[in-house]
């Protein structure tokens, strides 16, 4: 005894037109999906340089402003003179 497919009215099968019009990846059937092979996952490399640490830290206001008044990159100069006083 063979078995008919059962259909679903609320869930066709796609058309070559219906694949065409598709957004993106999720918007394919599974059994479209499985005949390509997945990406490997980007894994980021090592550090080139030393990784930085956030910290919260309470600095007088005239530090804030002098290393400010320099103009961006103020919270870099603030670590390299801090990294200058360890060196010594």
């Amino acid at each position: 005894m063979s078995r008919k497919p059962m259909a679903d009215p609320e869930n066709p099968e796609w058309t070559a037109g219906d694949v065409a019009r598709s957004k993106g990846p999720e918007s394919l059937p599974a059994h479209v999906l499985a005949a390509f092979p997945k990406t490997a996952a980007r894994v980021r490399g090592p550090q080139k340089s030393e990784t930085k640490v956030p910290v919260s830290i309470r600095l007088d206001r005239s530090v804030v402003d002098y290393f400010k008044a320099q103009g961006p990159g103020w919270q870099s100069r603030i670590n390299e003179a801090l990294a200058g006083m360890i060196r010594r």
